[in-house]
């Protein structure tokens, strides 16, 4: 993101005319941002609609104590993540036989989408069980942040964030096997 979208952001903040502008703006970013996530390109949409819902209706809430482009990684992370839980949810409630004929074959399903979505099962499990570590790590291994810039967002000591991810990280490998 670039400061044309931190001025637009809080242009938007103030102005009902301008959030439109700012939507479009960042749309394509979080649809990206949502599709890291998200291997299937309609759920990662329906993430990214979230997001931007979430965005136009707590705006007026944002305290500016940190850059806007942090506070929306951090609405995508939680979007695409909800948005995964709401998919397993209902996958299953719908479990049964005919389904099981219907699932993808593993030897043609992507390398790729099999993988961020043994990714999304490790982080559920280890929210279970470290839920401290799972947003620092979301933050620099999906969304990108730099270090200061999530200690920033936790208001959180440089040192800790880096602990932190590093036991994420760790968790996530035994997690993965």
């Amino acid at each position: 993101m670039d400061a044309d979208v931190e001025t637009l952001a809080a242009e938007a903040a103030v102005d009902p005319a301008a959030m439109d502008r700012l939507l479009r703006r960042i749309e394509p970013e979080v649809l990206r941002r949502c599709a890291r996530f998200l291997p299937c390109r309609q759920d990662a949409e329906e993430a990214c609609q979230d997001a931007l819902l979430k965005v136009a209706a707590n705006l007026g809430e944002f305290q500016w104590r940190s850059k806007f482009s942090t506070w929306l990684h951090t609405i995508v992370s939680n979007s695409a993540l909800s948005t995964y839980r709401s998919l397993k949810r209902r996958s299953d409630r719908q479990f049964s036989d005919e389904l099981l004929e219907l699932r993808p074959d593993p030897r043609t399903t992507s390398v790729i989408a099999g993988s961020r979505l043994d990714l999304l099962d490790a982080l559920e499990k280890l929210e279970a069980t470290k839920p401290q570590v799972v947003r620092p790590f979301i933050l620099r291994d999906i969304s990108q942040l730099t270090y200061a810039e999530i200690a920033e967002e936790l208001a959180s000591p440089l040192g800790t964030v880096k602990s932190q991810v590093h036991d994420a990280r760790q968790a996530i490998q035994q997690l993965l096997g």
